[in-house]
């Protein structure tokens, strides 16, 4: 018997974002890729730190995380 089709999670949005317990959006910070060696000890430190993501895009992104909200 086939199990009932439900709602699914968009998965590339799931690994991208985590969602806070009071419901807020974090994201990770682009540049932290590759050529590190020229960006200051601060900066890189700075760029392994979430950030909030604005709330104008949160919307969004919660639409495609049926589960976290």
């Amino acid at each position: 018997m086939r199990r009932p089709k439900g709602i699914k999670t968009r998965k590339a949005v799931a690994k991208r974002f985590k969602i806070t317990g009071k419901g807020k959006v974090l994201r990770s910070r682009a540049g932290r890729r590759h050529l590190l060696a020229g960006k200051s000890p601060d900066r890189r430190r700075s760029l392994g730190t979430a950030k909030l993501v604005d709330k104008t895009d949160a919307y969004r992104i919660t639409q495609n995380l049926p589960f976290s909200h």
